[in-house]
């Protein structure tokens, strides 16, 4: 027989297996319902967790929206106001080149009625 064979057969062994068998089975009674507990309350711990997670994704979800809004409405601003500068720059140019051709036709005529002049 191997020693092995040996301590299965002994009645120390035996009594070993049984008290670590009954150790084992009132330490699980004993502790299931505080182990239900302590699930209990990691459960609630992480549904909280979870709620609190959603509120704060939605409280700042609702900042983006308003931030996106905001910046649209100073970009249409801005896009307005470089509208009615290009305008105003475009009226200032045709005046400004209706003046030079006024200017220029007076300077002609000025000029063809005084080299009349010098002619005869």
């Amino acid at each position: 027989m191997t020693p092995d064979a040996q301590n299965r057969r002994d009645p120390g062994f035996l009594i070993g297996v049984m008290t670590g068998a009954f150790v084992g089975a009132g330490l699980a009674i004993w502790l299931a319902p505080r182990m239900a507990g302590l699930r209990r309350r990691v459960t609630d711990s992480a549904r909280e967790l979870g709620s609190r997670a959603s509120d704060g994704y939605q409280q700042v979800s609702a900042r983006v929206d308003d931030f996106t809004k905001k910046s649209q409405s100073v970009r249409d601003g801005v896009a307005d106001a470089v509208v009615r500068g290009a305008h105003e720059v475009e009226r200032i140019a045709t005046a400004a080149k209706t003046d030079g051709v006024t200017t220029t036709r007076k300077h002609s005529a000025a000029g063809k009625l005084a080299s009349s002049r010098h002619s005869l």
